[in-house]
């Protein structure tokens, strides 16, 4: 019986920590997006490039960070796997984070595309145009945003 409560604690702890951990990733993809909205700011005299790759590179590997916590949570978690794998809500989340992932495309190439511009000509900056059409993806990744806590709200609360 006590192998059995300290089992249960432990899981307990290590469900703590991933949740923790998975929040701690939300909240840094979030604000690595709200930087670099910030950076492509209209009122920006020259964009940062090289501040705006690496505001992107940070979003990506917290979005890969994000994926395996998460499926750790499903693998390992008190709740079960079919708690999650068995819940359309749950499918209905990870569809918006692809989806967010997808319009993430957009910035990054262009971010790539620039950062190498700039490489041969080092007073290169971004049209209008192009600035536009990432701060229009951008936005759009801030709305899969609002979706996704809650989803997760939804699906702890077994809707």
């Amino acid at each position: 019986m006590a192998l059995s409560n300290l089992d249960s604690v432990k899981t307990m702890i290590a469900d703590f920590i991933l949740a923790w951990m998975h929040h701690l990733c939300f909240l840094g993809m979030a604000a690595a997006l709200a930087m670099q909205w910030t950076l492509l700011g209209p009122s920006r005299p020259a964009i940062p490039l090289a501040l705006l790759g690496k505001t992107d590179a940070w979003y990506g590997s917290l979005a890969m960070l994000i994926l395996a916590i998460g499926a750790a949570r499903v693998a390992w978690g008190p709740k079960g796997a079919a708690f999650y794998l068995d819940n359309p809500v749950f499918w209905a989340k990870i569809a918006v984070f692809l989806a967010v992932g997808a319009i993430s495309a957009l910035p990054t190439i262009n971010y790539l595309r620039w950062r190498q511009q700039a490489r041969h000509n080092a007073d290169f900056q971004p049209a209008a145009d192009d600035v536009n059409k990432v701060r229009k993806a951008i936005r759009l990744q801030f709305l899969g945003w609002l979706a996704l806590p809650i989803l997760a709200a939804a699906m702890a609360r077994g809707v």
